[in-house]
C-alpha cells in the first residue's frame, strides 16, 4: 500500500512514458506515487523468457528504439545503451535475388536489381530530404508545440513539406520511383501499426512514416543492448533513486477531480485504497483515460498487426546466395513488401480475407547484441527473429482469434520459405518441453494483454506534431485541468520514446518551455 496519503503528482501506469514521468517529476522534488496493475514496470517494453527452460530475454512486445531523445537518457542519467545495425535491410524477389539497403554493396545491388544507376540516386535524394525534416522536426518532440505554420517555416523547404504533411506518401513514391520493389521498400515505414493504402486521404500513412524516419534527427532504427527491459528497468531506478515510489499490483479503477485535487481508487489483490493527488499522469490509452474519469469512450481504435518471436538454433540459408544471411537477418529482412504486393494485401484485409501472401519485416536482435542470449546459445549459434506482420486488422480475429492466428502463422512463415532455401520451421530452437520455440500475438491478443484499445500499438492513430484547438501547450493536457495524458495516445506520442512522459512531466511543472 502507498506510504502515504497525498502526493503532488499519481501516475496511473507504469509503462516507459510513467516511468520517464516519474523520474522527472521526482528529480524536481516532487512527491511522485507510480500505481501498476501488473507485477512488474515496463509495460510493452519489456524484456522476457518467453520459451521455458531456455534461457533467451526477447524484447516480447515493442523492440527497436528510434524516437528516445538522447535529451531523456542525458537528464535522466540513464544506464542504457543502443546499438547501430550494420545493415538497414534486405528484400528478397522471388526470383532468387534481392536488395542489401547498407554499407558499401549498396549502390551495386540497386544497380543489379533495377539495371542502371537511376533508382539508387532517387533513393538518396529522397532520404536527404527525409533527413533533412528529421533534423528540424525531432528537436521538437520535447518542446511545447509548435503551431502547423510554426512547424512548417522550420522545416524550411516546399517540396519536403508538400511530400511528407500534404499529398499521400503514395504520391511521392511514385513520383520519385519506378521500381515495384524499391517503391515498397520505402512505403513500409508509413504502414508499421497503421492500417492504410498508399494513397489513404486521411494521410493516416504520412503519419506513420514521419514518426518513422525522424527519430534522432536521423531515422535510424537501433537496437536497445540488454533487450528493449533494459530501458524500462533504468528508468525504473533512475525513478526510484529520485525519490518516487513504485507500487505494482496495484490497478487503478477510478479518478475524480474537481480539477484542483485528484483522488485516485485503487485495488490490490488484498484490498482497496484511494490516494490523494494534485496532478494524475495517465500512462495508459485514451480509452482507459475515459473510463476512469467516467467519461464516453472515444472513437474505437483498431490495430493491424500480427507479432511473431522466434528462437533459432541457426539462421536459415537463403535462396539469394550472394547475400549473408547474417548481413539479411541484420537490418530489416522485409518478406513480399514490394509495392503491389503491400497494395493486394491491403485490399484483401480491406475486404475481410486474410492477406493471401502476407507482408512482414522480421530483424535479429541477437546479431547485434547477444548478450540477450545465454553462453550455452551463442556459442551453439542460435539467434532470435522477431517477425511484425503488416495489414492484419483486429476485425480479421473477431469470429475466432485462435484459429485465425494458426491459420495467418502459417501464411506468413510459408510466404517467408518462398525465399529460403530451407523452411524455417526446421530451424526453430525447442523449449524444454519439446515445443518448437514461436510464439505469436494478434491485435486481440494485445487488447488483452496490454490493454491496447483494438491492439493497436499507438493507442489511436498517430497525430501531426503541431498544436490543434484541443491539444494544450504539450500535447497532453486533458479537459481535467490537472489529470494528464502521458500515454501514446498523446500528441506526439506512439513508438517507445518517453516523449509523452516527458512532457506530461513538463505541463505539470507548468514549464513554459
Amino acid at each position: 500500500m502507498p506510504a502515504h496519503a497525498s502526493y503532488d503528482a499519481v501516475i496511473v501506469g507504469g509503462g516507459h512514458n510513467g516511468l520517464v514521468a516519474a523520474a522527472y517529476l521526482a528529480r524536481a522534488g516532487r512527491s511522485v506515487l507510480l500505481l501498476e496493475r501488473g507485477a512488474t514496470t515496463g509495460g510493452a517494453a519489456v524484456s522476457t523468457r518467453p520459451f521455458p527452460g531456455v534461457d533467451a530475454r526477447l524484447s516480447r512486445f515493442s523492440y527497436l528504439v528510434s524516437l528516445l531523445p538522447g535529451k531523456i537518457v542525458r537528464d535522466l542519467g540513464l544506464d542504457f545503451a543502443v546499438r547501430k545495425r550494420t545493415v538497414s535491410s534486405y528484400t528478397p524477389t522471388r526470383a532468387g535475388d534481392g536488395l542489401l539497403v547498407g554499407g558499401p554493396g549498396t549502390a551495386e545491388s540497386f544497380a543489379r536489381l533495377t539495371g542502371g544507376d537511376r533508382e539508387y540516386a532517387a533513393w538518396q535524394e529522397f532520404y536527404g530530404l527525409t533527413r533533412s525534416v528529421a533534423e528540424r522536426v525531432f528537436p521538437t518532440l520535447t518542446e511545447p508545440l509548435p503551431t502547423r505554420e510554426e512547424l512548417r517555416a522550420r522545416v524550411g523547404d516546399e517540396e519536403a513539406w508538400r511530400m511528407l504533411f500534404e499529398e499521400p506518401i503514395g504520391t511521392a513514391i511514385e513520383r520519385r520511383f519506378d521500381h515495384d520493389l524499391v517503391r515498397g521498400v520505402v512505403l513500409t515505414d508509413a504502414l508499421i501499426g497503421t492500417f492504410a493504402d498508399a494513397h489513404d486521404a486521411s494521410l493516416a500513412q504520412n503519419r506513420c512514416f514521419l514518426y518513422h524516419v525522424i527519430g534522432g534527427g536521423t531515422g535510424d532504427w537501433d537496437v536497445p543492448v540488454g533487450g528493449m527491459g533494459a530501458l524500462s528497468d533504468a528508468l525504473a531506478a533512475a525513478a526510484r533513486s529520485a525519490g518516487a515510489e513504485i507500487a505494482v499490483e496495484h490497478e487503478v479503477t477510478a479518478v475524480a477531480t474537481d480539477g484542483t485535487r485528484a483522488e485516485v481508487t485503487f485495488r490490490t489483490p488484498s484490498a482497496e485504497g484511494t490516494v490523494g493527488a494534485g496532478h494524475v499522469l495517465v500512462n495508459a490509452s485514451p480509452r482507459e483515460l475515459a473510463a476512469l474519469l467516467g467519461d464516453p469512450a472515444p472513437a474505437p481504435a483498431e490495430g493491424a498487426q500480427l507479432k511473431v518471436n522466434m528462437l533459432l538454433r541457426r539462421l536459415p540459408r537463403l535462396r539469394d546466395r550472394r547475400v549473408d544471411p547474417a548481413d539479411a537477418f541484420a537490418g530489416t529482412f522485409h518478406v513480399s513488401e514490394g509495392y503491389g504486393q503491400l497494395a493486394d494485401a491491403y485490399r484483401e484485409a480491406a475486404d475481410g480475407r486474410v492477406p493471401s501472401a502476407p507482408p512482414s519485416e522480421i530483424y535479429c536482435h541477437s546479431l547485434t547484441d547477444p548478450s540477450i542470449l545465454g553462453d550455452r546459445l551463442n556459442a551453439e549459434g542460435a539467434h532470435t527473429l522477431t517477425l511484425f506482420g503488416l495489414h492484419t486488422p483486429a476485425r480479421l480475429f473477431a469470429d475466432d482469434n485462435d484459429a485465425t492466428r494458426e491459420r495467418l502463422l502459417a501464411a506468413t512463415l510459408a510466404e517467408l520459405d518462398t525465399y529460403l532455401e530451407e523452411p524455417i520451421a526446421g530451424a526453430l530452437a525447442v523449449d524444454a518441453e519439446g515445443r518448437p520455440c514461436i510464439e505469436a500475438k494478434t491485435p486481440l491478443d494485445l487488447e488483452a494483454e496490454l490493454r491496447l484499445p483494438g491492439g493497436h500499438i499507438f493507442h489511436r492513430d498517430l497525430s501531426w506534431p503541431w498544436a490543434a484547438p484541443d491539444t494544450g501547450r504539450w500535447g497532453v493536457e486533458t479537459a481535467r485541468a490537472n489529470v494528464l495524458l502521458c500515454g501514446a495516445g498523446a500528441v506526439r506520442g506512439g513508438g517507445v520514446s518517453g516523449v509523452p512522459g516527458h512532457n506530461a512531466a513538463m505541463a505539470a511543472l507548468g514549464r513554459a518551455g
